[in-house]
């Protein structure tokens, strides 16, 4: 399985939590947030809970096209 990560540079308010959460998922690159990677395989929930604290809703997680985090 693999999950398409990406975060919106014109959401993102550089908070860190995201690369706190997931560090080897996420980094702070100068005031912004981006993802190592823009695919990730297996189903690793840290990608999901870090899009859910985003508190710019700035992450989007796709599997297989359809978006999947965040969570309502």
């Amino acid at each position: 399985m693999s999950r398409q990560v990406e975060v919106d540079p014109l959401r993102c308010i550089g908070s860190g939590i995201c690369a706190g959460t997931a560090p080897e998922l996420f980094v702070l690159d100068g005031p912004r947030s981006r993802p190592v990677r823009e695919e990730i395989d297996g189903d690793d929930e840290l990608v999901l809970d870090a899009a859910d604290m985003c508190p710019a809703m700035a992450i989007t997680v796709r599997e297989n096209g359809r978006v999947i985090a965040p969570r309502d």
